[in-house]
């Protein structure tokens, strides 16, 4: 009698939306307020949670602090250090040429918009990419990269450079929870785990806020220069890091997963709107072009890493094995 041989099961692949978890209910939001933009008046509990995305930023904001360590190597902040700063000096430099050189308009983009997309990025993407292509220097230097989550570097550039008006107070209360979420974080490993347990849930909640904002006109009319917003990160923002993570003595793979847009990274235009009103009207704007960016991003940072890896590797074999 022949033994039955069990057939494997074939696991079942699963769409999955890049930044789909900030990106779906914010979607879910500007639907809402779309077509039923009475229902978010109601009031209760449903009108300050459509509205309130200040205060959810802030709380998003101090979740994000908690995931923030201040434990890192020395090798591990010169190469965090040394590819996020750059990423943001790329991101001011760009966006201030843009804003006083350029009217504050390139093919739809703002310098806020520019330097919100380009300053932070995708940690949690740095983290695995890394993990998959690079060494553990690359990956330490995730405790050093994720200082840049935020909208506080936004608000610097814009306010140094004449583009936005507020008080050195204001820049401070904005920082303030994220601060405070670090402290506590670091000094409890309770409130830490606490906190990082929290950090989907907080991106699903302010998610919807913000698409509460928004509606889907504004949406499909970023969507192009959003698009161009995502390629810029990437592809522009990306060859400078890989460079200077190569000139500091890493392999360019950290340089180049840094490229990403991250999807906190879409409160910040609401986040400036709250402290300077004239920021209120193209806030929405910069946030749909924000959100294409971060879906591009997901896409063309993983290949951009992955192309750099594997140039590496030809690059060593050749040394290896030489071709006489």
């Amino acid at each position: 009698m022949a033994e039955n041989v069990a057939t494997p099961v074939k696991k079942k692949k699963h769409f999955s939306i890049p930044g789909g978890n900030i990106i779906i209910p914010m979607f879910i939001g500007a639907l809402i307020n779309t077509f039923f933009p009475s229902f978010l008046k109601i009031g209760g509990f449903t009108t300050p949670l459509a509205q309130g995305s200040g205060a959810l930023v802030g709380a998003f904001l101090f979740v994000i602090g908690g995931t923030i360590s201040f434990k890192a190597t020395p090798a591990a902040v010169k190469r965090g250090g040394t590819i996020i700063l750059t990423k943001i000096i790329v991101a001011v430099t760009l966006g201030l040429l843009l804003g006083k050189l350029l009217n504050n308009n390139f093919l739809g983009l703002s310098a806020l918009a520019i330097i919100g997309a380009m300053s932070g990025a995708n940690n949690a993407m740095y983290a695995g990419i890394v993990h998959d292509f690079g060494d553990d220097i690359d990956e330490a230097a995730v405790g050093i990269t994720i200082l840049s989550v935020g909208p506080y570097i936004t608000m610097i550039a814009l306010a140094s450079s004449g583009l936005a008006t507020f008080s050195i107070v204001t820049l401070l209360a904005t920082i303030l929870p994220l601060l405070v979420g670090m402290v506590l974080a670091n000094l409890f490993p309770a409130v830490k785990k606490i906190l990082n347990d929290g950090m989907n849930a907080s991106i699903v909640v302010v998610g919807f806020a913000l698409g509460c904002t928004m509606n889907f006109q504004q949406i499909f009319v970023s969507g192009a220069s959003g698009i161009l917003l995502g390629v810029i990160v990437t592809l522009v923002g990306g060859a400078i890091t890989i460079w200077t993570d190569r000139l500091t003595g890493g392999s360019g793979v950290a340089g180049a997963a840094i490229s990403s847009c991250a999807g906190a990274n879409m409160a910040t235009p609401a986040a400036l709107a709250a402290v300077d009103s004239s920021y209120q009207a193209v806030a929405a704007t910069a946030t749909a072009q924000i959100t294409a960016a971060v879906v591009v991003t997901a896409i063309l940072t993983p290949t951009l890493t992955a192309w750099v890896a594997k140039r590496n590797e030809r690059k060593k074999a050749k040394v290896l094995d030489p071709v006489e």
